[in-house]
């Protein structure tokens, strides 16, 4: 990882994942994503979002409340 890359917010992340801000915010709290709460604002480094979903991947556990959808589902 990038020591020097940047921070960004959970509307970017959305936007890289497409997938709705309650969506991610999900996946953070049930499925421990990579994310940290600054405050009361969300920042993400896409190098750690991308090597999480690489290697614990989305869980397809739907025992899980709600299923993962993409936003434009």
């Amino acid at each position: 990882m990038d020591s020097l890359e940047k921070w960004v917010s959970l509307s970017d992340i959305c936007d890289h994942l497409n997938l709705s801000r309650d969506t991610v915010k999900k996946m953070v709290k049930q499925q421990n994503m990579p994310g940290y709460k600054v405050d009361r604002q969300w920042r993400f480094k896409i190098s750690e979002v991308d090597a999480w979903i690489r290697s614990n991947g989305v869980q397809n556990d739907r025992k899980a409340e709600g299923e993962i959808h993409a936003k434009n589902d």
